[in-house]
Formats: structure tokens, sequence, C-alpha cells
């Protein structure tokens, strides 16, 4: 993952993990290392996220969530953090020289979702030794993405403790008494919505039974054995990248977050729905490469205390993954839930259009991981 700062002491501890190689690597235990103890859990989430999913406000509750880490990075100046984008909220680790950074990010961010998007966010910044103290752990992994960018899987129960203590009102950051709103630049959502013609869009989440701290290796092998029946690598964006439509739905949404006038906005996505429909590069950008590199670099599974994916399935493949989970779930073995719809939706954060390391959050447009994870059980 590219910089453009001096490393802190979280993007040293970052560059120091080794790189996992497949995804399917993630499972394995002894593939993890512990975070150091002194380290701070930053977690979101959108209060009442299934509501307003279901008043049609999808792309904000995503937005919402990425919002979180797009302030962030921008606000400590690089990309080197690890995180986990969970569909209405995400998670970000930061050593505590950052503490202060990352508090007045979320309290803006908080005020920002609040003014722009109408929605509620609520943040907390725990720290690890809260999470230890009580019998959970949070172990990290980075995992290649693509040939630019890598992704980070957690392990040990200890993110989830930590949104908990959220809900519960520990460690809460307020929204910023100035009212000021955090620099979010990058963020945009202009991609059209994923859709499977035959089947349905599914957003899963796979859990260790109540009293366990992880899936067993061999079932989430066996689950990924299902998915990617569908396709290579079970990738629900083919080769050739996303689509691209003008003018963008809701492009508004990304007025909000950056400034930008939308007079700018419909002439910027104009001139690149004409490069991507006549694949003319323009200085440094290549739209088809850009496009096929936007699905390389899509977040549509993770490992966060268990497994999540957003992928495209057709009705016999998603039959035999319930019977499948539902016998595993008999034996008490995992928990799961799923949330199913027609499409899904990418948020993206794009530091620039002519360099790798834009990356794009996939989640369902009906649903999606906040539906699964009311789901599970």
């Amino acid at each position: 993952m590219d910089t453009n700062s001096e490393p802190d002491a979280t993007c040293s501890f970052v560059q120091s993990l080794p790189i996992l190689e497949k995804f399917r690597d993630t499972f394995p235990k002894e593939n993890y290392v512990p975070l150091p103890q002194d380290w701070l859990i930053a977690v979101t989430d959108v209060v009442s996220s299934r509501k307003a999913i279901g008043e049609g406000k999808y792309k904000e509750v995503n937005m919402a969530g990425v919002a979180m880490i797009t302030a962030i990075m921008n606000a400590v100046g690089h990309q080197c953090l690890p995180y986990s984008f969970g569909g209405d909220g995400a998670a970000v680790v930061v050593a505590p020289e950052l503490s202060e950074t990352v508090a007045k990010a979320l309290g803006q961010t908080i005020s920002w979702v609040h003014d722009d998007l109408g929605l509620e966010l609520r943040a907390a910044l725990v720290p690890l030794s809260e999470i230890v103290g009580k019998g959970t752990e949070v172990h990290i992994a980075q995992v290649r993405v693509s040939d630019a960018i890598t992704n980070f899987a957690f392990v040990g129960g200890g993110i989830g403790y930590a949104e908990q203590q959220m809900k519960d009102g520990n460690y809460r950051i307020a929204a910023s008494e100035d009212g000021s709103h955090p620099d979010l630049s990058g963020l945009s959502c202009r991609w059209t919505p994923i859709k499977q013609d035959d089947g349905k869009i599914i957003s899963l989440i796979v859990e260790p039974a109540v009293g366990d701290h992880q899936v067993d290796e061999a079932v989430l092998l066996d689950v990924l054995k299902i998915m990617n029946e569908e396709a290579a690598e079970g990738h629900p964006i083919d080769g050739a990248g996303p689509t691209f439509k003008w003018p963008p739905e809701k492009l508004q949404l990304e007025a909000r977050a950056t400034g930008m006038s939308m007079f700018a906005l419909y002439l910027i996505t104009l001139i690149a729905w004409i490069l991507d429909r006549t694949k003319v590069k323009l200085g440094g950008f290549d739209p088809v490469h850009y496009r096929k590199q936007t699905g390389l670099n899509t977040d549509y599974r993770k490992i966060q205390d268990g497994l999540r994916m957003t992928q495209c399935v057709d009705s016999q493949t998603l039959e035999r993954l319930r019977v499948f989970l539902e016998d595993a779930r008999g034996q008490n073995k995992l928990r799961f839930g799923i949330s199913e719809q027609d499409q899904a939706v990418l948020t993206c954060f794009v530091p620039s259009i002519t360099t790798d390391s834009h990356f794009h959050f996939l989640d369902g447009a009906g649903g999606g991981y906040a539906a699964a994870a009311s789901d599970l059980h």
C-alpha cells in the first residue's frame, strides 16, 4: 500500500507484516500477528441502518461507512492503515500517537453524516488493553487483493467486542463541537450497481459459534469451494470491471463529501464517461485499465472475526450454501446470516485516478451486511 508521508508507528507496523498471497491463507491463525497492546480500535456504525436502507438510502449508509476510513486516511496523510468495512460502519486500528488525530476525524465524520446524509453515525475509540482484558484479542494479517493493494484480516473477537462497547455507550466519540466536517477527498460512488441476471446478490456473514473465537479452517474452505463454483475465484465483477453510465446515480452524495459543485462533477463525470466509451487515454488516465483495476481492487470478501462476502450466486449454488451452513450450525460449528438482493453497490476511495492504489467497497443494495448481521444466529 502506497503512502504519502514518512511512516508513523502504524504505518511501520503495517509495512512489517508479511503479505499473504491467497485469501484462503487468512484462515489459519498461525498466519496472524497480535496488535501491539497500546493500540486503539476506531469503530463506527449507522444507527437504524436497516430502516434507512428500507427507505432507499443504501448508498448513503455505505458512504457513511466508507467516510470514516477516508476521513482518517486523509487526516493522517497516508493509506497505510489497517481497516475493515462492514457495510453500515467500519473499523480502523491505529497506534496511540494517532489517537487525537483519529478522534478529531471521527467527530467531524459524525457531523458530516448528520448534516449531509441525514443519518446518525456513532463512533468509539476503544483501547486494545480493554479488549484483551476481557478475554478477547485482536490478531491481524495482511492479504493480497491485487498487485496494487492489500487488505486486512482480523481474528480473535476483538473488533466485535469494540463494536459492542460502542453500542453500549462506552468510549464514545462526540460530534465535532464546532460542526466542522472532515476531509473526504477521494470518496465517491459513481459505478453502476452490479446485477445478476440469473440469481441473487448475497451478503454473507459466517462467525464462530457462541463461546468460540474462530470458525474451523476446513469449514471456511468448504464455503469458498461452494462459492467459487460460480466464477473464477468467486469474484462478482467480471474481468473488464464494473460498468459506468452518465449521469451517475446520486452524484450529489459525492458533491456533499468533496465540496465540489454539481456542475463540476457533471462535467468531470461526462468526460470520464466519454473516455470510457471511446477508450481514449487522457494524460495519465487510461479508462480501460482503470475500470479493470477497479474490479481487481474490490473488497468483496474479508475476514473480520469470521468470513464476510458479497457475491453473485445462482439459485442452485445458494441452496447448496444454505444446506451446508444450516448443517454446520446444527453441529454448533458456526453462526451465519445471509441477505439476498438484486444488486450490489460500490463505494470508493480514490486518492488519484492515475495510480492503481484506489480501493472499492462492495455491499448488497437491499440490506447487505447490515441485514445479514441482523439475521445472524
